[in-house]
């Protein structure tokens, strides 16, 4: 059965920090580090453009983790409009927009966007070689 988690989170920059902490706190509870250092900058440029440019003023996004065998899926679920697209190398359009996805489509094993009426959810998946353990449910001495 998949662990996982999901937290709302406002239209702040503050917010992105926020969600990678979140993040990192669930994959480590569930013993899934091998891929940390993947997930923590793909969850940052997830959240960040979602704060920028996906959650209208007064909304906010939803960041789901999911551990399901041997992966782990980051989604960022907002209600703006808008679709995400990797800049390819050599592109000349706007030097400083659409990089961060081309770090994630380099991180991940896969990527992609599901567009919703409203918004869209943008996910990212992570194969790991280990699988998520449940928490422990013997009492703390």
């Amino acid at each position: 059965m998949p662990l996982s988690r999901q937290r709302r989170f406002p239209r702040t920059l503050r917010s992105v920090r926020a969600a990678r902490a979140f993040a990192l706190d669930a994959l480590t509870e569930w013993g899934r580090l091998d891929r940390h250092d993947d997930v923590r900058p793909c969850v940052s440029e997830l959240a960040t453009n979602a704060v920028l440019h996906g959650v209208p003023p007064g909304r906010e996004f939803c960041l789901s983790v999911v551990a399901d065998g041997p992966a782990i899926r980051v989604e960022v679920r907002d209600s703006g409009g808008g679709h995400p697209h990797v800049v390819q190398r050599g592109d000349g359009d706007e030097p400083c927009e659409g990089w961060g996805l081309l770090l994630v489509t380099a991180l991940a094993n896969d990527f992609g966007v599901v567009v919703h009426n409203p918004g869209k959810t943008v996910w990212a998946v992570f194969k790991t070689d280990s699988v998520a353990a449940p928490a422990s449910t013997a009492p703390h001495m």
